[in-house]
């Protein structure tokens, strides 16, 4: 007697993404995945599962790859309503000329409410499943990403100086320490420390996120060595590097997300392996703003954990993970002087398993696994641009666009449904955006 579950998803290709990266990937042909209660229950070759199971949700997609939901591992989501505000322009100017006076008018609930729906939106229509987010009014991102069934983990935000979100580093993280227990029954919604940067975060505040992170198990969610200038002006104010610095704060744990890492030596490459910190690839960002290439093949070789992510909307200017994907690809190749460096399979394992990992929740995320949440992406290949087929990965990697991206599943909950958005309401989005527009624009 068959069972009966909630939902069966049939694909040309399942694409379960192994825990150990490339040598052991495998594409499973003509698969389905059982999914119920949110959680995966099996997967069975689609010729055998009405033999097992029933179903009155069967998505039959005979010309998709089913992937894990993708991972977003480092975003500013509410400034997807600052997109193409200062475009062309150095970090520092870009930042302290047009984006923080920018911030300081503008930023509030109001505004981080309405830029997240955009962001959220925009990410599910990517392939985006989770995102982990470093912005002002977390409690905005807790809320919202929650309201419309987005996996998040907040930021815990922390500068030295005041911010609309908090007025000194004790209270940011009071704050930020608040809003986790306030949340703390919500499995979607996790929480990170997201001191900014080293150059905007002093010692002792360091310090006591170091100990906060070891003791509570919580990520830390850093810009490290994110330009040549950020390490020089370091070296003049303290005589050290960022990253030997952070290691004598103790911050340089499995628990460190560093985020951008274009400037790294070798030792410093050695002390991320023997240190277990994950670093965050924003190839986009990086290229965008000419701050520099991060050493995503040496560190892979090496063994450091890679994840992917897009940046803020105001400086890539999209967060289009498909395409961050073959960005990391391309510039993994030129910089190394290697065609075989960041292979397509590489790149997919990154931007999946690679960030659950970052986010200590590679045992709920980040794979097609039996009993895994099922966070779950359907890209169409059957289009003029990815065909023929040889090698799906490679299809994805290099070939498709967001345009191909049909279904999504969080948790079990569908969320894209043949292209359509489901419980986003684009019009109202759109105009929110217009509005926010015209306000900032006529203050310009």
């Amino acid at each position: 007697m068959s069972q009966t579950v909630e939902q069966i998803i049939s694909a040309k290709w399942v694409i379960p993404v192994s825990r150990d990266g490339r040598k052991s990937n495998k594409i499973l042909n003509d698969y389905s995945v059982v999914v119920d209660k949110g959680i995966i229950l099996e997967l069975v070759p689609t010729a055998k599962v009405l033999s097992k199971y029933t179903t009155d949700h069967h998505f039959q997609l005979t010309d998709h790859a089913l992937i894990p939901g993708l991972v977003n591992i480092h975003t500013h989501a509410a400034m997807s309503l600052f997109k193409g505000l200062a475009d062309d322009l150095p970090l520092m100017i870009w930042l302290e000329n047009h984006i923080w006076p920018a911030e300081r008018e503008w930023v509030s609930d109001e505004f981080c409410e309405d830029g997240l729906k955009l962001a959220i939106a925009e990410m599910i229509r990517c392939g985006t499943t989770t995102f982990n987010d470093m912005y002002f009014q977390p409690n905005m991102t807790a809320k919202v990403a929650h309201k419309l069934g987005m996996r998040a983990t907040v930021g815990m935000l922390m500068f030295d100086f005041p911010s609309v979100w908090g007025n000194g580093p004790e209270d940011y993280l009071k704050k930020g320490l608040q809003l986790r227990d306030d949340y703390k029954h919500h499995d979607m919604i996790q929480f990170a420390f997201a001191p900014h940067a080293p150059y905007t975060v002093s010692d002792e505040p360091l310090k006591k996120i170091a100990t906060l992170s070891n003791e509570l198990g919580i990520p830390v969610h850093m810009h490290v060595h994110e330009t040549a200038h950020e390490v020089k002006e370091a070296l003049k104010a303290t005589g050290k590097r960022p990253i030997k610095r952070l290691q004598e704060l103790g911050l340089i744990t499995p628990n460190l997300i560093a985020v951008h890492m274009t400037q790294l030596q070798r030792g410093e490459i050695e002390l991320l392996v023997q240190n277990g910190v994950s670093v965050a690839h924003c190839p986009q960002s990086n290229m965008k703003l000419a701050s520099g290439i991060c050493p995503v093949q040496e560190l892979m070789t090496a063994g450091v954990n890679i994840a992917i992510g897009t940046d803020g909307n105001a400086s890539n200017n999209d967060l289009n993970m498909l395409a961050e994907m073959k960005s990391a690809a391309l510039l993994g190749k030129v910089f190394t002087g290697s065609a075989q460096a960041c292979s397509a399979h590489d790149i997919l394992h990154a931007a999946t398993y690679g960030g659950a990992k970052a986010l200590g929740q590679e045992d709920t995320i980040g794979s097609i696994e039996v009993g895994k949440a099922a966070d779950l992406t359907a890209i169409n290949l059957n289009s003029i641009e990815s065909q023929p087929v040889y090698d799906p990965v490679s299809q994805i990697v290099y070939t498709a666009g967001r345009e191909q991206v049909s279904h999504v599943w969080i948790n079990g909950v569908i969320k894209l449904n043949n292209q359509q958005l489901v419980g986003i309401d684009i019009d109202e989005v759109i105009q929110r955006a217009n509005h926010w527009k015209n306000a900032i624009q006529g203050q310009a």
